[in-house]
């Protein structure tokens, strides 16, 4: 009967993240069938981190996400927990044995949504670090299966991906963050007076992740390499959509990819792999 109990954790994570992303979902279910299930797991476990700190905001924020990170380190001692989201996430740091700083950091991020609204050239690398690379980086120790030495080769390759994709979410989520988070996570860019020249050097910034990121996807092993390069070219898709609008447009409406553009990318990226030329 515990298998029951496990298979319906699965799901929950299955669900959270088929509710909360049809990109992420399209890219997961591009995997290898090995490893769909624990990046369900851990993007479930992401995802309600970032729902207390982004969305609960008629509840004590700071007592629900501490409540959550205590609950998430005594499932990792125990092997279990009766929150399904976190009993799945437990079960791929105990098989994969990732290294809790990851989770550490991943935490760290989530608190400081709660108390800072703006940050300066350090604070902003360390929450990029927290809240997308290390994200990259659990999945690269289901990509890599045990293989640490693969795993280190490819690390700053995730971390550029994780922190492409973050910066996008940035830039794509500015007129939410800034008037209804009040949230600025760029440093020194004013969004009051967001020039043409600011959105230049961010964008220079989130080409040359883009970039690197590109190089690790080539490296990774196959049974991870086309999804991931599906969800790389969602977010590089949207990402020049960015770059094609005016400053003034990011803070008036959130930009997006409508979905037979995403179908698009699928069969383009699903032919480009049969000729194998990612």
């Amino acid at each position: 009967m515990m298998q029951l109990f496990h298979s319906v954790s699965t799901e929950c994570s299955k669900i959270t993240t088929q509710q909360y992303s049809t990109s992420f979902s399209t890219a997961i279910r591009l995997l290898h069938k090995d490893l769909r299930t624990p990046i369900y797991h851990i993007y479930g476990f992401v995802r309600f981190a970032d729902e207390i700190v982004d969305t609960f905001h008629d509840y004590d924020k700071s007592t629900l996400l501490d409540e959550f990170i205590k609950e998430t380190y005594l499932s990792f001692e125990r092997g279990i927990s009766m929150n399904p989201i976190l009993n799945s996430f437990q079960a791929v740091v105990n098989k994969y044995n990732i290294d809790t700083e990851l989770v550490d950091a991943f935490f760290a991020s989530m608190k400081s949504d709660l108390s800072k609204n703006t940050y300066d050239d350090k604070g902003y690398r360390d929450y990029i670090y927290g809240s997308a690379e290390v994200v990259g980086l659990m999945c690269l120790y289901v990509f890599c299966e045990g293989d640490r030495k693969m795993y280190e080769e490819l690390k700053p390759y995730a971390q550029a991906l994780g922190a492409a994709f973050q910066k996008v979410n940035f830039l794509r989520d500015v007129k939410a963050d800034s008037e209804n988070l009040k949230r600025v996570y760029f440093p020194g860019v004013d969004f009051t007076n967001f020039t043409y020249s600011s959105k230049l050097q961010i964008e220079e910034d989130i080409q040359k992740d883009f970039t690197k990121a590109y190089e690790g996807i080539l490296k990774l092993p196959v049974k991870a390499r086309f999804g991931v390069y599906v969800a790389y070219k969602y977010y590089l898709s949207l990402f020049k959509k960015i770059k094609r609008a005016q400053p003034a447009i990011l803070l008036e409406d959130r930009i997006r990819i409508p979905n037979y553009s995403k179908a698009f990318i699928v069969m383009r990226a699903g032919l480009r792999s049969q000729l194998n030329i990612l």
